[in-house]
């Protein structure tokens, strides 16, 4: 079974012992990232610091400048890890140590090109924008989107790629001091605060023959119980979210990891109206699949060879994030396969692996993407039983979240693991 372990580049840049001690994990491959949003990281092997600030989001390598010339939109570039190309540096001492690279590339979401740059961002029925959710809908940021795919890609040394919120996101968003859960927002609720009314969106739905105006309304309507306190169906949280939020990447969102999509998505029906639901979906659905589409396109033009190309996703397209809302049978029909999101019990396991079971052929990757960090809601004392239920259900490659983040301990129940799985 072959497994592969996220990593960032300042892991291992300036960490002699790094690279070895990933692939003594047992992994035969790494994900590295070449293109990543603001975080706050520990580092607790690192023997120069503890704690690295990316405080925007940033590509890891030296961007093209012929390539973003003249464009408002283009990557920023990093500079809290030493050197010029940090990706490419730890791309070679982990290919010396004996992994295969690929690289992890976060797309459609970044905060800074958010404050810089406001109307790229996704704007709710309120009118607030969410600056870290660059929408989608928009010709600058689809063109962004895809360009910035096929560079963080095909980086020299890689021989695939995770591509992470290619689509929607949302009002989901772990923020500094957050202030937003003193009223508990389910998984309909949250797909409610996270449609798009900006200039792109109104047009978008106004060519499918509906009024901007009249859908605006409704979700207004749709929302008024939420704020008075009613305990409405779809105010129920949809993972828990009464109980204190558990620590997470961006990437994990606890609210969108979890729940009964299907309730959700009738819930989302009964509130708007099957017409108006009906209408926000086949917008944001069309989308969605023509950016990962692209996306998918792009890179592939830009690999030399062959070259893998998977996407972070969910099975429930109105799902958004991080692991981003697909149509399984359509996302298989041009990515060679799916990391999806697989920390919890049986039952979320299968509500997230059986949807792309049957779309799957002998070449299409299906990862189940484990949290092995016990501090982030991982849970390494039964990743093998966790594991061994995800290769039953049609996975075939595994993901650890996060060689870099877990403590010794954690990695070493992770090792013993994954010498026991077959």
């Amino acid at each position: 079974m072959k497994a592969s372990a996220f990593v960032y580049p300042w892991d291992v840049v300036g960490d002699p012992d790094a690279a070895r001690r990933i692939a003594d994990l047992g992994v035969q491959q790494v994900t590295l990232a070449s293109a990543y949003h603001s975080t706050r990281a520990l580092t607790p092997r690192h023997p120069r610091h503890r704690i690295v600030t990316a405080r925007h989001a940033a590509v890891l390598y030296p961007p093209d400048p012929g390539r973003w010339a003249g464009r408002p939109l283009r990557p920023y570039e990093q500079s809290w890890v030493d050197g010029a190309d940090p990706y490419g540096e730890a791309a070679g001492a982990l290919a010396d140590a004996g992994l295969e690279v690929h690289s992890w590339v976060v797309l459609a979401h970044n905060s800074r090109m958010g404050d810089e740059l406001p109307h790229t961002s996704v704007r709710n029925a309120y009118g607030d924008r969410y600056p870290w959710a660059p929408c989608i809908a928009r010709p600058e940021v689809r063109s962004y989107v895809v360009d910035l795919a096929a560079e963080a890609a095909a980086r020299p040394g890689t021989r695939g790629t995770e591509l992470e919120s290619c689509g929607w996101y949302g009002v989901t968003h772990l923020h500094a001091h957050d202030k937003i859960g003193g009223v508990p927002l389910g998984g309909a609720a949250q797909y409610l605060m996270s449609l798009c009314f900006c200039d792109s969106c109104r047009a978008g739905y106004a060519s499918l023959g509906a009024d901007p105006d009249e859908l605006r309304q409704a979700v207004l309507r749709a929302l008024r119980p939420v704020w008075s306190g009613q305990r409405a169906e779809h105010g129920r949280p949809s993972t828990g979210a009464e109980a204190p939020r558990r620590p997470a990447e961006e990437h994990e969102e606890a609210a969108q990891g979890g729940g009964d999509r299907a309730a959700e998505w009738a819930e989302v029906e009964k509130l708007l109206g099957a017409d108006h639901a009906a209408t926000f979906a086949t917008w944001r659905d069309r989308v969605a699949a023509e950016i990962q589409r692209d996306a998918v396109a792009a890179v592939r033009d830009a690999a030399d060879g062959a070259f893998r190309v998977l996407l972070h996703a969910d099975p429930a397209p109105h799902r958004f994030g991080a692991n981003v809302g697909v149509d399984p049978a359509g996302i298989l029909s041009h990515a060679d396969g799916v990391v999806l999101p697989c920390t919890g019990n049986d039952a979320a396991r299968a509500d997230v692996l059986t949807p792309f079971a049957p779309h799957a052929t002998e070449r299409t990757t299906l990862a189940a993407n484990f949290t092995v960090v016990t501090g982030m809601g991982g849970s390494p004392a039964t990743f093998e039983s966790d594991a061994t239920h995800a290769i039953g259900l049609g996975a075939n490659e595994i993901r650890l979240y996060h060689a870099g983040l877990a403590s010794d301990a954690d990695l070493a129940a992770v090792r013993a693991a994954l010498a026991r799985l077959p």
